[in-house]
């Protein structure tokens, strides 16, 4: 049965990619998202002063993107969201902790306020996703500070086929 929810929420995962945002109307609503690749992110090589943004990532802050990545394979995954990744990573949060696991270039995709309460089952390969890129720091409820978020549309995900409720079991 898991394996039937995870091929699910793979299915319909890609099938979001295709869909526009549920949002007020906007002039650039009719035109396609604008592609981000990971490597839009910051600039290479790092320098001085750090990692920094770069002209893509800031232009692409409150835009319709695609992004296409890999979803973090988590222990203990959180509600109303997943990461992804430009490759593939699993975490071990009870032994080791997030930090040494996840890249700088790690989005959190935040589901949509009527799936809030649903955690999305892990979906191995890459995932093509659109929504709304959000770029600067946000600390979620568990006290996690993310920089870069991709919001989903609230069509993204099936009500029950591709998630289960917060309480799941492993």
């Amino acid at each position: 049965m898991h394996h039937f929810a995870t091929l699910a929420a793979r299915c319909l995962l890609v099938l979001a990619s295709s869909t526009a945002a549920a949002a007020p109307p906007a002039p650039q609503e009719s035109a396609p998202p604008l592609a981000l690749a990971f490597s839009d992110f910051f600039v290479q090589p790092i320098g001085p002063r750090g990692v920094q943004p770069t002209p893509e990532l800031l232009a692409a802050d409150g835009q319709q993107v695609r992004l296409v990545g890999h979803m973090v394979q988590r222990e203990q995954p959180q509600p109303g969201q997943f990461l992804l990744t430009p490759r593939p990573v699993t975490m071990a949060e009870h032994a080791d902790g997030e930090a040494d696991d996840l890249p700088a270039h790690t989005v959190t995709v935040v589901l949509p306020p009527p799936q809030q309460g649903r955690i999305v089952a892990h979906v191995p390969g890459p995932l093509a996703l659109t929504g709304r890129l959000a770029f600067g720091p946000a600390e979620d409820a568990t006290g996690r500070v993310s920089w870069i978020r991709l919001y989903l549309p609230d069509d993204a995900l099936a009500p029950m086929a591709s998630t289960t409720p917060a309480t799941h079991r492993h």
